[in-house]
């Protein structure tokens, strides 16, 4: 079983809203969760991110594997360190012929 802090959205058509929660990875992304860790409303001017800093250090010690999103609105609040090596890169670098 893989345990997993993602986001559910929430909100009406055009204006998401999100909560960072635990899960299983298996869940549904709006079923049910294991325990809400905070929200994060992109909508709003500045953005707002609200996240319980202890659960979710908590639940990082556990094992918890956060997604993309998630570990970037974590590195952003300083809850997770800054990696000091860089991401490779994504796409496919062409050959030259």
């Amino acid at each position: 079983m893989s345990v997993k802090m993602r986001l559910t959205r929430l909100g009406d058509n055009k204006t998401p809203f999100y909560r960072i929660v635990i899960t299983d990875s298996r869940n549904a992304r709006d079923g049910a969760y294991i325990d809400k860790v905070g929200h994060y409303n992109p909508i709003s001017n500045p953005v707002e991110v609200v996240i319980d800093e202890a659960k979710a250090k908590d639940w990082l010690s556990k094992g918890v594997q956060p997604t993309a999103t998630v570990k970037n609105l974590l590195i952003n609040k300083g809850i997770l360190p800054k990696p000091t090596k860089l991401s490779p890169s994504k796409t496919k670098v062409r050959k030259s012929k």
